[in-house]
């Protein structure tokens, strides 16, 4: 399968008459843009604001995050299954708009699985998105019954958000991208003998998918995961839009979609494959809640791994807590049948650093690469501008943030600085593996 991603370097996102891209500048016509997306009856009001690296600005409550993409040559989805019908993602050309992301953000109500993102100073530091021009759909919708609930599907707002990131993409169709990547990886059998040699590695990703009511989960082609069990997976169609987002989970562990769409162990291991490694593809896996459903998975997921020949896992966990069961699990089968096994996660060891960082842990768990602490404390300044509200960080139930604390306080004060947990910042941990957090050794 070969997958071609056409590149338009971004360097500026303005308002203008057209949607158009010119010499690093991207051109939105914004009430176009309002008016496709307000298709969807349920988006009842929204604004898209545009904001840059090194704005004086915190956005919050950011609930998704997509890179602009579109199929070029065809009318198939750039997120078959959400924004259209099915079609085969992962072959063919996809023309993304690099360095820029449409986030998707409320305009007033936050949820569990909502996050923060500072696009200057302190703040800037913990979540790469502060890197990027951000495209900010801010938006209000008419599902009342999740007003007052702490966890939101947040249906409308997300997917209104990969319907934008699809139709910005539409405006570069007939322009030659800055560069093409490639990305083509063949049958795992009957490959030269060189790379047949090498240690064969697959790659084990368990996205979120505890919540059993549809709606919240990642989705695979449209599909729950939920009602899912481990399947052979190729990275192409993880890079392609196959895969999407979540609602659920604490903001800081999350796997935005953009992540999926630019996952940074896919392309490391495309880069070594066939020079140290012999790449296998990704055995998509999940999480669930119930121990019958985990251990299920475990069996499924280390089986295929075993079945397609390899000698090595790398496993990638969405979340913490409830989980970890899943994770360790997974690595100590894994472990059981020869395949060295290197795990991803964050951890959650309590605000004074005291606790065990996983709720579980096992022996042959000695190979765990930390992605950061999502009970550290952040304590940051006022910002100049805030895109969505401010105060639903302290009110809805974010993970992170809280109203009061008996010792710390409100986690929104007065003058607009804000301390709150790790958990809060979006996607700050980066579990796919594009994280810069270091361990410090005391």
């Amino acid at each position: 399968m070969k997958l071609e991603i056409g590149n338009f370097f971004v360097k500026e996102v303005k308002f203008g008459d057209v949607t158009k891209f010119s010499k690093g500048i991207f051109t939105i016509n914004k009430e176009e843009a309002i008016a496709y997306v307000k298709e969807d009856q349920h988006i009842t009001d929204c604004d898209i604001v545009i904001t840059h690296p090194g704005d004086e600005t915190r956005i919050v409550p950011v609930k998704e995050a997509i890179e602009p993409r579109a199929k070029v040559g065809s009318d198939d989805a750039a997120f078959p299954g959400v924004t259209g019908g099915l079609s085969q993602a992962g072959l063919g050309r996809t023309n993304a708009l690099k360095g820029c992301s449409v986030l998707a953000v409320g305009k007033h109500w936050g949820s569990f699985g909502d996050g923060l993102i500072d696009m200057s100073g302190e703040g800037a530091k913990y979540t790469m998105f502060s890197q990027l021009v951000n495209i900010c759909l801010v938006a209000d919708t008419d599902e009342e019954f999740e007003r007052q609930s702490a966890q939101k599907k947040n249906k409308a707002i997300r997917w209104g958000a990969h319907k934008l990131a699809e139709f910005l993409a539409k405006a570069v169709e007939d322009e030659e991208p800055y560069e093409i990547e490639v990305f083509e990886l063949g049958s795992i059998i009957k490959r030269d003998s060189k790379v047949e040699a090498l240690p064969s590695v697959v790659y084990i990703m368990q996205p979120q998918s505890q919540m059993e009511e549809k709606g919240y989960n990642v989705l695979y082609y449209g599909w729950d995961l939920n009602q899912f069990v481990p399947t052979l997976v190729h990275p192409n169609e993880v890079l392609d839009g196959a895969v999407i987002g979540a609602s659920y989970m604490c903001c800081s562990s999350k796997f935005s979609t953009y992540e999926f769409q630019n996952n940074p162990t896919i392309k490391r291991l495309y880069k070594e494959h066939g020079k140290t490694v012999n790449f296998l593809g990704v055995i998509m896996s999940n999480l669930n809640v119930s121990l019958e459903q985990k251990e299920r998975s475990i069996i499924v997921a280390s089986k295929l791994a075993q079945m397609v020949g390899a000698d090595g896992a790398i496993i990638g966990e969405e979340g913490y807590g409830n989980t970890d069961a899943d994770f360790i699990g997974c690595i100590v089968a894994l472990e059981d049948m020869g395949i060295k096994t290197v795990g991803m996660t964050n951890e959650c060891t309590g605000r004074d650093g005291h606790s065990q960082p996983l709720v579980t842990l096992a022996e042959e768990a000695n190979a765990i690469v930390s992605c950061g602490n999502v009970s550290e404390l952040v304590e940051l300044p006022p910002m100049k501008t805030v895109i969505g509200e401010l105060e639903s960080l302290a009110r809805d139930g974010i993970s992170g943030g809280w109203a009061f604390d008996e010792e710390l306080g409100p986690s929104v004060r007065p003058d607009g600085s804000i301390i709150m947990l790790n958990d809060s910042m979006f996607c700050g941990d980066h579990v796919c593996g594009s994280s810069k957090k270091m361990v410090k050794e005391f």
